[in-house]
């Protein structure tokens, strides 16, 4: 509202004067007045300082004819026009209040009870830059007279609070910069020079390169102003000092032709230059034939278009400027021109052609649907206000030359168009187009495109692209410029999504030194029908039947003295763990799970400690009975009467039970993936669950181990044919055996049959007691029962007896 009360107060002050300036001037040609129902204005620069003639006020002219000739749009209603001279600050604002005065003076007010027609003008077409757009943009919101600009691309007058009254029918300077980013990357040019002039189109399109650049991989490696003081030489100096090829161009056309021209002068060669609309299509480039030696000028501009009828409208009228009474040009600028012809303006680059054409269509529509024309008659009696065009006027939904024409919610265009032209050899190009409806593509034919360098794309990087699979590190702040960095197995990088980091692949998947993507790790494990788990479970299931068939065995002979040697009852308890144990085997194959994990480690464990604790105490019975009997007889016979050795065997068997039951209730035995042996596979496994109580446990199981080799090496000087602790130290021995080489292994290979020797050795423990224990006792029992009779031991203990006396 600030800006609208500067605007008020100045329009207070040119009010009063008006009438006097405005009185001044005579519209003597028709070819910038044509009366009609409605009018509209038309803001065009007519004179430049060069004395050159635009062709865009022609077309507005060419436009409206049509339109009044037409019997589908406004069909009773003919349009008129007011064409101003709109070359100059200092005579600009006359005519503009000329469009809004009514009867020679203006007035305005905020009660919408109060708004008043403003004689016949609907519509404004204009102005020709950002500068003077933003100048007269807050005098047509006073009244919200639609003011439609054919070139005005300043990202500032988008803020629809403060300009609603403004649209435009070229893209606004963010959808230019959008294009030059998309060509850059087109032909990968990152490391880029940006020269603007140092006023408000310039300044803008600076603001808007700096921030659109951001989520790009281009880099302005150099930002400089020009201006009318600007020291070319140190620009061009400074730009070949940072090795840049290519140079964005973001001024009005006359601080671009300096510029072009000191580039010619000092001898600037092999520049890529990007042009905009405001300067490429300067006849000072396509007549000047030293331009080719500066490099290749590309242009983008707004879709331009061959108007059917425009060459014959020009040519069959007599063209004219706008005089004052006095005969001087109404922008009274020191030029002395001939009349213009038609083969003049024809001439002319049709740059905006189509900006004109379309926003003259898009205000007679909404007149057309103000006025709710339909069955050729529009209902001319009511009153009709410029804010109701400019409200039909945002609605505009119009289909032209094959181009759909709509205005988003910033009154510009919502789908731009804008073409790709190369300047070569004074000739101008089309190569490509970039269109946004229904997507958005960006077309490009290289091979009509006459590069200066060899025929080839020039390069203009800081640092070289990486290769694949190698992340850049940015040296320096641009981010341009970069080392190359492979990314290390088990990382991957993205380039789409970050070309600056290595990532890390998921737990579930793998990849070499310098990948560009991940892959799925092959999961292992042992199943069942390996080879070998068939073997381990086959030998399982026959110690299991040896170990029942042995208890029957001795079931059968439990009286007799070889089983009573064995350990008698103690024999069927370690027979049937032994059995029990087998159950772990089992467990070791297949995907593991919770349950089958600990199973894979309960039975054997608990199991194998009864084992144990009934060796060691049978162990302990052997060396007593043979020597502490004789020397301890007192304490033999207390340990005899209470039975002692059943509490040696529940006491480490009840506190094994207590640990794996404290163990697995707070942490259960669980499946995992172990992931860090090998980089491509997973290998299936079992966690042990709580360590410490895990730890325990072997700690018990290895103390019995110890415990029971000792006592049975205390015995290994006994009878010959009744020595049973030398049976128990040979078990023993291949037990720790076992697990040695079972240890050994695991600490050299990691691979899948891990699982695979961790359940042969269980298996060899079970055997090593089965074979070496059980079995020569029932050779005994079965092939030599003339060893297993009362007489014979009693012969053996007494010659013992005598041994130990006579020592």
């Amino acid at each position: 509202m600030k800006g609208f009360s500067v605007s008020i107060y100045l329009l207070l002050a040119l009010g009063l004067t008006v009438h006097h300036v405005l009185s001044r001037y005579t519209k003597e040609s028709s070819e910038f007045n044509l009366d009609g129902d409605f009018l509209l204005g038309g803001l065009f620069n007519i004179h430049l300082v060069e004395c050159v003639t635009h062709i865009s006020y022609p077309l507005m002219r060419f436009t409206i004819e049509e339109i009044n000739n037409s019997t589908v749009l406004l069909p009773n209603v003919k349009l008129g026009y007011e064409i101003l001279d709109h070359c100059s600050p200092i005579y600009n604002f006359p005519g503009v209040l000329d469009l809004i005065s009514f009867n020679g003076s203006i007035r305005f007010s905020w009660e919408a009870s109060d708004y008043r027609p403003l004689g016949k003008v609907m519509g404004v077409i204009g102005a020709s830059s950002s500068a003077d757009s933003l100048a007269i943009a807050p005098l047509f919101t006073l009244k919200l007279i639609p003011l439609i600009s054919y070139a005005a691309s300043s990202s500032a007058l988008s803020l629809r609070a403060k300009y609603p009254a403004f649209l435009r029918t070229i893209g606004s300077n963010k959808d230019l910069v959008d294009v030059i980013i998309r060509v850059l990357q087109h032909f990968k040019w990152t490391w880029v020079a940006l020269l603007y002039s140092d006023e408000a189109f310039g300044k803008d399109g600076l603001e808007v390169c700096i921030h659109e650049v951001v989520p790009t991989e281009i880099c302005l490696a150099y930002i400089a102003a020009i201006d009318d003081n600007t020291n070319f030489l140190n620009v061009f100096q400074q730009i070949d000092l940072q090795n840049i090829s290519v140079i964005v161009v973001y001024s009005v056309q006359p601080k671009a032709l300096a510029l072009i021209e000191a580039a010619v002068v000092h001898n600037v060669t092999n520049k890529v230059w990007i042009a905009t609309d405001t300067w490429f299509f300067s006849k000072s480039l396509t007549n000047r034939s030293e331009i080719e030696r500066i490099g290749t000028i590309v242009g983008v501009s707004e879709k331009t278009a061959n108007l059917s009828g425009f060459e014959d409208f020009i040519n069959s009228k007599n063209h004219s400027k706008p005089h004052n009474v006095t005969g001087d040009f109404v922008c009274e600028q020191d030029c002395n021109c001939d009349d213009i012809t038609g083969k003049d303006i024809l001439a002319e680059e049709a740059s905006y052609n189509f900006q004109v054409y379309t926003a003259t269509y898009a205000i007679a529509q909404a007149l057309h649907n103000v006025l709710e024309c339909d069955r050729g008659k529009c209902k001319v009696n009511g009153t009709v206000y410029p804010y109701m065009v400019l409200n039909e006027v945002k609605k505009t939904n119009l289909t032209l030359l094959n181009m759909t024409i709509q205005f988003n919610e910033f009154g510009g265009l919502k789908f731009p168009s804008v073409n790709i032209f190369v300047l070569a050899k004074g000739v101008i190009t089309q190569v490509g187009s970039y269109e946004t409806n229904p997507s958005v593509v960006l077309s490009i034919n290289s091979s009509l495109i006459q590069w200066h360098a060899n025929g080839t794309v020039p390069e203009s990087v800081c640092s070289p692209e990486c290769d694949v699979g190698y992340a850049k590190t940015p040296e320096g702040i641009h981010r341009c410029c970069f080392t190359c960095e492979k990314c290390k197995n088990g990382t991957y990088l993205n380039i789409t999504a970050d070309a600056y980091r290595c990532q890390e692949c998921s737990i579930s998947e793998w990849s070499l030194a310098g990948s560009t993507s991940c892959q799925l790790r092959s999961v292992e494990y042992i199943p069942y029908s390996d080879p070998m788990a068939i073997l381990i479970i086959v030998g399982a299931m026959i110690l299991a039947a040896l170990s029942l068939a042995i208890a029957v065995l001795f079931l059968v002979h439990h009286n007799t003295p070889v089983v009573k040697s064995a350990g008698g009852l103690m024999c069927f308890i370690i027979l049937v763990s032994l059995a029990l144990c087998t159950i772990s085997i089992f467990f070791y194959f297949e995907k593991p799970s919770t349950a089958s994990c600990i199973l894979r480690y309960l039975p054997f464990i608990l199991f194998y400690t009864a084992c144990l604790a009934c060796f060691w105490v049978h162990a302990f019975q052997i060396v007593c009975a043979f020597k502490m009997a004789a020397k301890f007889p007192k304490f033999y016979s207390l340990y005899m009467k209470h039975h002692g050795q059943w509490w040696l065997i529940a006491l480490p068997v009840l506190l094994q039970a207590v640990l794996l039951t404290t163990g697995y209730a707070s942490s259960p035995p669980h499946p995992v993936n172990q992931t860090d042996l090998y980089p491509d596979k997973i290998l299936l496994a079992c966690g042990i669950g709580h360590s410490i109580l895990f730890s325990m446990s072997a700690i018990l199981l290895a103390f019995l181990v110890v415990l029971c080799f000792a006592l049975s090496y205390m015995g290994k000087d006994l009878p010959k044919n009744y020595n049973e602790a030398k049976a128990i130290t040979f078990c023993l021995l291949l037990l720790i055996l076992t697990w040695v080489f079972f240890l050994t292994e695991y600490t050299i290979y990691h691979g899948e049959y891990i699982q695979t020797l961790n359940a042969l050795a269980v298996l060899f423990s079970l055997y090593a007691i089965l074979v070496c224990y059980f079995l020569p006792k029932c050779y005994i029992i079965l092939f030599q029962p003339q060893n297993n009779t009362p007489h014979y031991f009693q012969e053996l203990i007494q010659d013992y007896t005598k041994q130990i006396s006579s020592q």
